[in-house]
């Protein structure tokens, strides 16, 4: 699958009809699980389902294996990788990303590190997160594209020692726009986790944002 070039128009499967369809499937989700919001792969299963239900101009939907470091989902050419964000502790102007990927365990060494994470990013064209901001009796729900650009700049990280734990440490890096910096890159010493956060929301494309009042 090729990547598109900085001249092609992406198409837009993000129109009205879908986020109609998402934000529907959703709230039938808590109909079911009142305090809990969908993840993983029940999300997946929305989003998909959202898809069918618009069907055109967008008839060619396929989802891949589960568990596998690929898209998510690809629908009209377009590879997707779905997350989400819905702990108690989400900040509602901060992304965070707790596994963008992992990497390999060894070499550990910055170049190679930041090689896999470019390596990974290759594979996606857009990448979307529905993210919930518990505001009692509410959540506040945000669908969000994350720029797969953005995320790119990882590339020019200048990776340094970060903690106290002992063995492999762990390697972490501002990441900057100019002289802005847009988001934090983690490389977990432990597990061995490429992590994202404060990722400002407003270096991301909202989508969609929403309540939904939560029954007792």
């Amino acid at each position: 699958m090729r990547n598109l070039s900085a001249n092609e128009q992406r198409p837009e499967p993000f129109g009205p009809d879908f986020l109609i369809a998402i934000r529907a499937l959703v709230n039938v989700h808590h109909s079911i699980y009142r305090k809990i919001p969908p993840q993983g792969i029940y999300f997946e299963s929305l989003v998909e389902e959202a898809f069918r239900q618009i069907r055109q101009p967008f008839a060619v939907i396929e989802p891949t294996a589960r568990n596998q470091p690929t898209h998510d989902l690809l629908v009209e050419g377009l590879r997707i990788s779905l997350k989400t964000e819905t702990g108690l502790g989400t900040d509602s102007e901060y992304v965070h990303m707790t596994k963008l990927c992992t990497t390999e365990r060894e070499p550990w060494e910055p170049r190679v590190l930041i090689a896999r994470v470019m390596e990974h990013l290759s594979r996606y064209d857009i990448i979307l997160t529905l993210r919930a901001i518990w505001e009692t009796p509410l959540i506040h729900y945000q669908w969000l594209e994350i720029p797969v650009e953005t995320l790119r700049r990882i590339e020019g990280a200048q990776l340094a020692s970060v903690g106290r734990r002992t063995g492999r440490s762990s390697l972490a890096a501002d990441v900057l726009r100019g002289e802005e910096k847009i988001f934090r890159v983690h490389f977990d010493g432990s597990d061995g986790k490429c992590q994202i956060s404060r990722l400002r929301i407003r270096h991301c494309r909202m989508l969609l944002e929403w309540d939904f009042r939560v029954r007792e």
